[in-house]
């Protein structure tokens, strides 16, 4: 029987199973909004939208920067700026404008924050991932995304119980760009980077694909949406972290010892719901449109488990927790560092790229050699 024959038998069956996973995303959107309250339903739609856009339209971060070094291909790189550039056009104003009601993504700039934006350039190009690449990843069955993911929710927990003391090694009070001066600086800034990666460019492969400019757009818009309905910009690191500290705490941890855990806020979030915790619900719709855009696909999630060395997923499984751990100490990954803190003004963001820019070279040649095959 042909190809052709089957079409007629198979088309109701993919189109019942694309309407089913709309349909249970309505309800799911649905019953967080009944029993957590309308904005934590829309924080997850929210999510989902990144998670749908990211898998949907193959964009991410890892591995834009992952071609500009060995391809020397910025196309990918410059959709991002013009993403965080479109972002910080209506951020910037609105945190000047509301101090008291938004909060931006600010973090001082410290030896800590510097070192832990290099490792996490290494680790995330090991395994393929950022934080939001990691959950995408495992939201679409990639099984080093899958085995990644727990490990660097426990990696999040440890560096943020840790936290305060690596702060304590030195760092600046932290700086930040308002008002209409402050847009002018930042936009600026991602021109003059956008300029720079642009030349280095090879001939050829400057031009931005409509995808990459379609998910710049769709990403700026969600973040800003993240921003207005939260009251805080898009982030990843905090949710995971949050995870993991709830299962320390069921299993009888005591996390007093820790100036970060056992602050007022923190503590107020174990106690909670992680159905009111914004940053979980998009981390949670961030799995689940990945998983939804994979499972539209035919085989979208039929992905067989790559035959590597056991160095290989013992790798994956320490730069899951080196991921989590120097994202907390960056105060952030590419989406809560480098995208929200440039794109709402904190000049930690711009320091965080450098040094997780650099750290992205060693990362890249540490791949082949723990057994992950290098891809291109």
């Amino acid at each position: 029987m042909s190809d052709t024959s089957l079409a007629p038998i198979r088309a109701p069956k993919v189109t019942m199973a694309r309407t089913g996973l709309i349909g249970a995303a309505l309800i799911v959107i649905g019953l967080v909004a009944l029993f957590a309250g309308a904005r934590f339903g829309l924080m997850l739609a929210i999510g989902l939208g990144f998670g749908v856009a990211l898998e949907g339209l193959r964009f991410g971060f890892a591995g834009p920067w992952r071609a500009m070094i060995l391809r020397r291909e910025p196309a990918g790189i410059l959709a991002q700026f013009l993403a965080i550039a479109l972002v910080a056009c209506v951020a910037i104003p609105l945190l000047t404008a509301h101090p008291e009601e938004l909060s931006g993504a600010q973090a001082p700039i410290g030896w800590a924050m510097i070192g832990g934006a290099f490792v996490f350039g290494a680790a995330m190009q090991v395994v393929l991932g950022c934080g939001s690449g990691t959950l995408v990843n495992a939201g679409s069955g990639n099984p080093v995304g899958l085995l990644a993911l727990p490990f660097f929710a426990i990696g999040s927990f440890a560096g943020a119980y840790h936290l305060i003391w690596w702060t304590g090694l030195g760092a600046l009070p932290i700086l930040t760009l308002r008002g209409i001066p402050g847009l002018a600086v930042t936009l600026a800034g991602l021109a003059l980077l956008a300029g720079l990666f642009w030349a280095l460019g090879k001939p050829g492969s400057r031009r931005v694909p409509t995808r990459y400019l379609v998910a710049a757009l769709v990403l700026a818009a969600l973040a800003i949406a993240n921003l207005v309905v939260a009251g805080q910009p898009w982030g990843v690191v905090y949710g995971l972290g949050l995870w993991a500290a709830k299962g320390a705490v069921a299993l009888g941890a005591d996390l007093s010892g820790s100036a970060f855990w056992a602050a007022s806020g923190s503590v107020e979030r174990l106690r909670s719901s992680v159905l009111t915790d914004y940053t979980s619900l998009t981390d949670f719709g961030l799995i689940a449109g990945a998983f939804g855009v994979a499972a539209w696909r035919r085989g979208g999630l039929a992905q067989p488990l790559p035959s590597y060395p056991a160095r290989a997923w013992v790798a994956t499984v320490i730069a899951g927790l080196l991921l989590g751990y120097s994202s907390r100490l960056a105060f952030g990954c590419n989406v809560g560092a480098f995208f929200s803190g440039i794109a709402t003004g904190s000049l930690h963001g711009w320091v965080w790229f450098v040094a997780a820019f650099a750290g992205a070279f060693v990362g890249i040649r540490l791949r082949p050699l723990v057994g992950l095959e290098a891809r291109t």
